[in-house]
């Protein structure tokens, strides 16, 4: 249970702690953005999709190394 707290659950917590600051850092509200019957504007996904797939494979290499170790 210790190595559960301390391996899993402590950094998840740290993480979404830290991230939680970026999210409640929004301006006001009147400060810009689409206002409603503009068109739509095309948002770039390229940079955070490849960065999430690179970090799938390192974990699924990760724990495919450790496999083989226990085997």
């Amino acid at each position: 249970m210790k190595s559960f707290l301390l391996k899993r659950l402590l950094p998840s917590l740290l993480m979404v702690a830290a991230t939680s600051v970026y999210a409640s850092a929004q301006g006001d509200p009147d400060t810009g953005g689409p206002r409603p019957g503009d068109l739509p504007v095309n948002v770039p996904v390229d940079g955070g999709v490849s960065l999430l797939l690179a970090g799938g494979v390192a974990y699924g290499l990760k724990h495919l190394r450790t496999r083989r170790r226990k085997a």
